[in-house]
Formats: structure tokens, C-alpha cells, sequence
């Protein structure tokens, strides 16, 4: 029998093994906290034998957050193979709703951080990641309503393989099913929304270290991988997260240096869409949708095109904040309202009850998606000194959300009377 160095859990205790939590791991690590000594203190229980499930799957978080994410991984893996289900901190003792979260057994960003939208509310959170090789357990875990929350990364093909196998069978309303979750892959998506007015996607393709070579010598044409790329394009390598490896290139010299700089095999390639406002900054809004409402999460404003809301320093300047407020202020009215018809065609299309997009307007007033994705962080971490109108639009959020679990979690009743 293989030895674990984390304490099972027994018959004497729950079936689930409680944890400090992504939220409020993160929210320390965002507020500057030094988390190595939390660290060593459940280092030193391991060592004693005395460490539970839960605190191993803190270790391998803060792990990540450290900067260690080969150890925490290994870390997490160990805690998985013998133990899959988690209890999240919740707000009141006696909670009004169970929501069972469906995860696969990846980096923490890779599925999506639900204790965020859940926070200070009066909802248990129970997360069951699907291993390979273990799959579901028999019976589930008693839950009112569950959400998958796994990504469209290959990593977490097999556990979304898993559960989509079972959800015909799921004894409760299960949210974000698998077989839409897939569909925001980079190279799906443009597929998906094609064709629907008064939206701009870029086709996104997948391409091959040797293709884009012979690109770059002259070889073949841009038409030769996809008929609408072109130079400027840009390029990323496959499965990369945050921006790693993200390059504008603007001819077949820019695309042969930046090859010579990648060990990557495949990459995906797109045309560069300049969305340039007629002040010269570019503006990217990140909108979360809640069962086919549209909400504003934020919006970075910066004089390059690869804005991460990090890179824009949007604390730094009192214009730039003055500008998203007025953003989120008037969303509903003003981007909302402009982009109605796309948004609501881009939902139904996509079909999942919650995901974020990532997206801007383009020179024509379209609307221009970079990506749809399931794992995005929306959260309430940012000073409200320094983000006063913050605070209040999250929560906003979270409230739209817990509403929509309670609304389905209560259709299911009916629906199972």
C-alpha cells in the first residue's frame, strides 16, 4: 500500500475534509500577507502525521501563490488520489443551499474560483474534484444544485469526459454542463459565434511550429492557414494562460524571430484587431454573464494593445478610475444596451449560466471578443479607498449569481415533484 504523508480521512469524521479556502487564501496573498508561515505550520502537522486533507490542499494553494506551482501541484496530486471532496468556509452555520462545484485536478487557475462569488453569503460550497482514474463517487454527495467548474483546458478533458458521461443521470440541476464548456476553446469559439451581427471575433487557428516556419520563409501565404489571416497577426503558444508567449508580429521577420525564441510545437494565430479609442488608448472590458445577463467587472484603460487590468495601473491614475466608474455606472444604459443584440445572441450560442468575456469595441462599433471563458477571477479584492465603486458592482455580481442557483436549484424541486 502506497504511504501518504496527509492523514485520511476516517470513518469517525466527514466525508469531506474542511479548508481555509481559495478565497481567503487569496485574498491574503492579494493584501500583501506573508503566507510562508502558514506554510511551515502545515509543513511541521505533516511531519507529525497530523495533517488532514483540507490543510494539504491549503499547502498546495499557498504552494502556487508562492510561486511554486510544480510543488504544489505534486502536493495537490497526492491529496487527490486518496481524497476528492472539499468544504469550503461559509458565512452562517445553518446554510439555505448546497452547490456541489464539479473541479478537475489542475493549477488553481484552471477551474473557476466560485468561493469568490459565494463569499458572505448563506450558501454551503462543497468541491469534488473528478480525478482520473477515480471518477464519481457512489452514491454523490448529498448537494441542492451542481456547477462544473472545470475549464476548456486539455488538462481537464477527462474530468469534463466524466461528468458529461453522467449528466444525463444527475439527480440535481447541474449548471455550466460539460459539452458547452468545451466550446470556449480558443479555436471553437470564432466557429461558434460566427455570423452573428454586430460582433467581431477573429478566427483563431491552430498552427504548427513547422507551418508558421515555412510562413516566415516565404513558403506559404497567410491565406494557406486560414483564409482571413493576415499580417499583423498575433500569436500565442497552445494551452499558454496570462499572456505567456503572446506576441503582435507584424511581418514574416517579426514571425521568424519570435519562432526562434519559442520550443513550443503548436500555436494558435489569429489576426490583430486594432482597437485603438480616438485618443490613442485602448480600452478592454471584462463583462461576467449571469444567466444571460450581462454585468461590468472591469475595464483597463492603457496605451498598449495586450491589457491585462495589472498592466493598465489603472490605481495609479484618478482619470482612468473616474472612466470605469462612469463604465460600470452607466453599463446598463450605455455598453449593455449598444451591444444587446450581440450579447444576447453570443449567450444563447454559448449556452453555459455563468461565464466571463473578455472583449472591446472595435473601429466600427462592434463589439470585438477576445475570449469567453468559465475560469476568469471576479472578485471583490480591490481597495475600496482607492476603487470605491468596486466593491459595490461585485457584489452585484454575487448576488445575481447566488439568485440564479437558488432560482434553479428550486426549478429542479419542481421539476423532480
Amino acid at each position: 500500500m502506497q504511504h501518504s504523508l496527509f492523514a485520511p480521512i476516517g470513518v469517525t469524521v466527514p466525508n469531506f475534509a474542511d479548508r481555509i479556502g481559495f478565497a481567503r487564501l487569496t485574498h491574503q496573498a492579494f493584501d500583501g500577507v506573508d503566507l510562508r508561515p502558514l506554510r511551515d505550520r502545515l509543513v511541521a502537522r505533516i511531519a507529525e502525521g497530523t495533517a488532514q486533507a483540507g490543510e494539504g490542499l491549503d499547502l498546495s494553494l499557498i504552494a502556487q501563490l508562492l510561486g511554486d506551482k510544480e510543488g504544489g501541484l505534486a502536493i495537490q496530486a497526492e491529496i487527490l488520489a486518496f481524497h476528492q471532496l472539499f468544504r469550503s468556509p461559509c458565512a452562517v452555520t445553518k446554510p439555505a443551499l448546497r452547490v456541489l462545484a464539479l473541479a478537475a485536478a489542475i493549477d488553481m487557475g484552471g477551474n473557476t474560483p466560485i468561493e469568490f462569488l459565494l463569499e458572505g453569503s448563506d450558501i454551503e460550497l462543497m468541491t469534488l474534484y473528478v480525478v482520473e482514474g477515480v471518477g464519481l463517487p457512489d452514491p454523490l454527495p448529498d448537494h441542492d444544485i451542481a456547477i462544473v467548474i472545470a475549464s476548456d483546458s486539455e488538462e481537464c478533458r477527462e474530468a469534463l469526459a466524466v461528468i458529461d458521461q453522467a449528466a444525463p443521470r444527475w439527480p440535481r440541476p447541474l449548471l455550466n454542463r460539460p459539452d458547452r464548456i468545451a466550446s470556449l476553446d480558443r479555436d471553437k469559439l470564432h466557429r461558434l459565434l460566427a455570423g452573428i451581427a454586430g460582433l467581431d471575433i477573429p478566427a483563431t487557428v491552430n498552427a504548427a511550429h513547422a507551418q508558421l516556419s515555412a510562413l516566415a520563409q516565404g513558403a506559404i501565404r497567410c491565406e494557406d492557414i486560414t483564409g482571413e489571416l493576415r499580417f499583423p497577426m498575433i500569436a500565442r503558444p497552445r494551452g499558454s494562460h496570462a499572456g505567456v508567449g503572446l506576441a503582435k508580429l507584424d511581418d514574416a521577420t517579426a514571425l521568424a524571430a519570435y519562432l526562434a525564441g519559442r520550443q513550443e510545437q503548436e500555436f494558435f494565430v489569429a489576426r490583430f484587431v486594432d482597437y485603438a479609442s480616438a485618443d490613442g488608448l485602448y480600452r478592454k472590458y471584462r463583462l461576467a454573464m449571469v444567466d444571460g445577463k450581462p454585468y461590468a467587472c472591469h475595464m483597463a484603460i492603457a496605451d498598449r494593445w495586450d491589457i491585462w487590468y495589472l498592466n493598465a495601473y489603472m490605481a495609479f491614475s484618478d482619470e482612468k478610475r473616474a472612466e470605469e466608474a462612469a463604465f460600470m455606472r452607466d453599463f446598463d444604459e450605455a455598453f449593455a444596451a449598444r451591444h444587446r443584440g450581440a450579447l444576447a445572441e453570443m449567450s444563447r450560442r454559448v449556452g453555459l449560466d455563468y461565464f466571463t468575456i473578455d472583449c472591446a469595441e472595435n473601429e466600427d462599433g462592434e463589439l470585438l471578443i477576445f475570449e469567453a471563458d468559465n475560469t476568469a477571477v471576479v472578485h471583490n479584492m480591490d481597495s475600496p479607498d482607492v476603487f470605491p465603486y468596486k466593491q459595490p458592482q461585485m457584489r452585484k455580481i454575487f448576488a445575481a449569481f447566488t439568485a440564479m442557483l437558488t432560482r434553479q436549484a428550486r426549478a429542479g424541486e419542481g421539476s423532480a415533484t
